[in-house]
């Protein structure tokens, strides 16, 4: 099985502070599945650690890479992109 990963600009203007970063962690959670995330050159965290989410520091603009592994990955990976390219501060 072989990972899936996509690069996408956050669009939350105040980046992945707690709403939008429990929001993610918790989609990534509900995936059932392995997923990442991490910001150029950075090692990638769990995506369904709210904590390591918040501890990378994303703000709006910054490129980050999620990743999955197994069944649903395509899909899964859709979906937590759509939540990042989408500003839950407005």
């Amino acid at each position: 099985m072989s990972e899936i990963s996509r690069t996408i600009t956050v669009a939350s203007s105040h980046g992945l502070h707690a709403r939008p970063a429990k929001l993610f962690a918790q989609a990534a959670k509900d995936a059932g599945i392995p997923v990442t995330i991490a910001k150029p050159g950075g090692a990638p965290v769990n995506a369904a650690s709210i904590l390591g989410v918040i501890a990378l520091g994303i703000n709006h603009g910054d490129e980050v890479t999620i990743a999955a592994e197994g069944d649903g990955a395509e899909t899964t990976i859709e979906a937590l992109a759509d939540l990042l390219t989408t500003d839950h501060d407005e």
